[in-house]
Parts: structure tokens; sequence; C-alpha cells
């Protein structure tokens, strides 16, 4: 009898267990957002590199042009938190033409300029003050956060669409979604195209006006898998 009744409660469980198993009919979908803005700020690294025989003469140097930097960037009422120091580097080299040392320095500053009109003005006072390279510039927006959950909002919008449209020859519906996967890779803003090209003036200070900034485009791109039940 006490076999019996073990037999049944086995059964039993194994009854429930296979009902809680059954499978839930779901759709598996991805999903992408994207968007295109105009960029209205631009992260800028530039650097002044000095060389000469001795390293006390080549860091002199190059501090005296940086501190004149960093004050004219503090005149045009560019924030302290819009710019920062990057590298500092002090090295020998050896130039094996005139098998010779010498020493090179360099200080890179980072600024986010938030106007890109005071770009030429701008550039044009640094480099006058001793900057001698532009390592980079990167455009960006100041609606990037409010953009960014645009686009997070289009691509859930863009997964649902695309289940409703494979479904709807089934007679079934779309229910709730049960998973969302973000397959986004890491933003990285692409460097768009820029030109620094100065354009000629006419004779008497006429003519067309310079354009050395082209910003192009920023493109928000979010990609997600979403799984949802079907009813």
């Amino acid at each position: 009898m006490k076999k019996a009744i073990l037999i049944l409660a086995v059964l039993f469980a194994t009854f429930v267990q296979s009902q809680e198993m059954k499978p839930i009919p779901m759709i598996n979908v991805s999903g992408e957002g994207k968007i295109k803005v105009t960029p209205d700020q631009a992260a800028i690294s530039i650097s002044v590199e000095t060389k000469g025989a001795k390293a006390t003469d080549v860091k002199k140097e190059n501090d005296t042009k940086i501190d004149a930097v960093l004050k004219y960037i503090k005149k045009i009422n560019i924030a302290k938190e819009d710019f920062q120091t990057q590298r500092v580097n002090l090295y020998p080299n050896y130039d094996y033409e005139k098998k010779k040392s010498n020493y090179i320095a360099t200080q890179t500053v980072y600024v986010l300029l938030k106007d890109l009109n005071k770009y030429d003005s701008m550039m044009d006072g640094l480099v006058e003050l001793g900057i001698n390279r532009i390592d980079n510039v990167e455009f960006k927006s100041s609606k990037m956060e409010e953009l960014q959950s645009t686009v997070r909002k289009l691509a859930i919008q863009n997964a649902k669409a695309k289940a409703e449209d494979f479904v709807a020859v089934l007679n079934q519906k779309v229910g709730k979604a049960m998973t969302i996967s973000d397959n986004s890779q890491a933003y990285y803003p692409p460097r768009p195209m820029y030109e620094m090209k100065t354009m000629a003036m006419a004779d008497g200070g006429g003519g067309a006006p310079r354009e050395t900034l082209a910003t192009g485009e920023i493109e928000l791109v979010v990609n997600v898998n979403v799984s949802f039940v079907l009813e």
C-alpha cells in the first residue's frame, strides 16, 4: 500500500513538473534605433612640442608656452571644467641622420568648445602662442543623454513592429516582453571629415569668410534583442 502511494506521488510530481516545463510560445527579434544630429560642441586636443639640446631648456620653453596657452583659454571665457592637461612628456631623441641626441618636450591640453563660432578665433590665438599640433577634433552634442534615451525607445519600437509583422498572418498577438538585451557597441563618436584650410582673402581685406571646420553629423545607433510572448 505504501509502495503504491509512493508511486502515485512520484507520477503526480512528474506530471506537475512536465506541466511547469511546458515551453512558452515566444518570438525573438532584433531592433535598431538610429538618429542623426548636427553637433554643437567640439572636443579638441592641442599640443605644444619643443625640441632642443638641453632637457632643462626644452622643458622651460615648453612650460612658458603652455602657461601662455592656459591663460589665453581662461581669457576667452572657457569654463575651468572644460579644459584639462592630458599629457606631459619629456624624453631624449636620437637623430640618426645627424648622429646627435636632443630632447623633445610635449604638453597636450584638452578643450571642450561649446560655441563652434569661436573655433577660428580661438585656434588663431592658440597658434600664435605656440600651439604647433592639433591632435584630434571630436564633435559632440550638448543633448547627448536625451538623444540616447530617444534612440533606445526607437530600438524597442522597431523590435515590436518587427514581431507584429511576423505574427500578423498567424492569428496571434504580440504579448509582453520577457527579455531585453542591449547589443549596442560601446559608443565612440565617429571622427567626421573636417577641413583645415584657409580661403584666400581678396586685396583690401575683402572676399569670402574663412571656413576651416566642417561639422557634418553625428549618428547615434542602438541595437537590441527582445523576446516577446505570443498570445
